[in-house]
């Protein structure tokens, strides 16, 4: 299999009078702007760790910004469909992700998300993630919570799909756990100040809080809970593994604990774990280019796609040819059939009732150090 590194981008419309028939065109749509920037940035950051070429075929991707807003990334799925792409990226903000699933249902076309979309059954026929659900990451935290005598928590959460996903998970879980909801706030987003959610949070005396956000805007709920004098754990969803919310959180981090993939500390894995190899390469392109401690599970989960790309297209070529509705299906089921991918977080194992793919393997608990990341239990 002959792979070159490199990143290929351009108007598809704009290049098809110059690529041969056979090139495989993949649009993904991305937050580079906005609140989601911290998280979207590296989503395009990674693809250029992607080979231009897979099994012979050129790659010709095409990163358009949809600035974490659902009616932005359904437009831009729109056009990829219009231009002829064979499979959609995105994107990195779940809102964002859930109204490009509609459009790729709509137009038959098979879509990669890099962030935990919660659909209605049988709605992700054409939707594969690469990180796993709410409820999957809550089952960790859960876990680390009843190990370490926590018996009430409070919920500090973005009122959006990917907040609401996480409250469900918790409302469904933590009374079977003997963990009572003391009470639940949320915020937007594009908030700039959550002091009467934080001061209510405190005011409930939970043994815990539970924070879901995303990246930078994780820092915020952090700081301001410490601010006013809270002492008692404050656990974090993946999404807040990010370089900005170290940065913006500075020594108020301290002893925050974090859901997470493992792939953002494979030094830390033991040899046995099935993803540290994928990881390390991961890690060692990733910083090589971008510099030390750039690395996010982000970026990672864009990293994982490429290696799953080099799985399904040399199946998915000899059913058919890039530009047809028929090579879209075949990837599509090449995928789901395929078996195990080994990527870095462990081995994504998709059936046709199983788009998320993942086991145990996929989930540890991190803490800040300094301006990095240890594993913790």
């Amino acid at each position: 299999m002959k792979l070159k590194y490199a990143f290929v981008a351009g108007l598809f419309a704009a290049m098809a009078a110059q690529t041969a028939f056979a090139d495989i065109h993949i649009g993904v749509t991305t937050s580079l702007t906005g609140p989601g920037a911290s998280i979207g940035i590296p989503v395009r950051n990674a693809i250029a760790l992607w080979p231009t070429e897979i099994d012979g075929q050129k790659l010709v991707v095409q990163v358009l910004d949809d600035g974490g807003e659902p009616t932005a990334a359904t437009k831009n799925g729109r056009r990829f469909a219009e231009e002829g792409a064979d499979l959609m990226v995105g994107s990195a903000n779940t809102p964002a992700t859930i109204a490009l699933a509609q459009v790729a249902r709509e137009a038959k076309i098979m879509q990669l998300s890099p962030s935990p979309a919660e659909l209605p059954p049988g709605q992700d026929y054409w939707t594969f993630r690469v990180v796993m659900n709410a409820r999957y990451y809550t089952d960790g935290l859960i876990e680390h919570m009843k190990k370490h005598g926590v018996k009430t928590l409070a919920f500090l959460g973005l009122s959006d799909a990917y907040g609401e996903s996480y409250l469900q998970a918790f409302k469904e879980k933590a009374a079977a756990a003997g963990i009572k909801l003391t009470t639940i706030e949320r915020f937007a987003r594009a908030d700039t100040s959550i002091a009467g959610q934080a001061l209510s949070v405190i005011a409930s005396k939970p043994d815990a809080v539970i924070v879901v956000a995303v990246g930078a805007g994780a820092a915020m709920p952090q700081k301001a809970l410490v601010d006013r004098g809270y002492k008692g754990k404050i656990y974090h969803t993946a999404a807040s593994v990010s370089p900005d919310f170290l940065r913006l959180a500075g020594k108020d981090a301290k002893g925050a604990l974090v859901s997470s993939g493992p792939e953002q500390v494979p030094e830390q894995l033991p040899d046995s774990h099935p993803g540290k190899q994928n990881a390390l390469k991961f890690v060692k392109a990733y910083e090589a280019k971008y510099g030390p401690g750039s690395r996010t599970q982000f970026a990672a989960h864009i990293y994982d796609f490429s290696i799953v790309l080099q799985h399904i297209i040399p199946v998915a070529l000899k059913k058919a040819k890039p530009g047809t509705q028929e090579f879209r299906q075949a990837l599509r089921d090449a995928l789901e059939n395929y078996g195990g991918i080994t990527v870095t977080k462990g081995v994504l194992h998709y059936t046709p009732k199983d788009h998320w793919g993942f086991g145990p393997d996929a989930r540890v608990i991190l803490t800040p150090n300094g301006n990095d990341w240890k594993l913790v239990d």
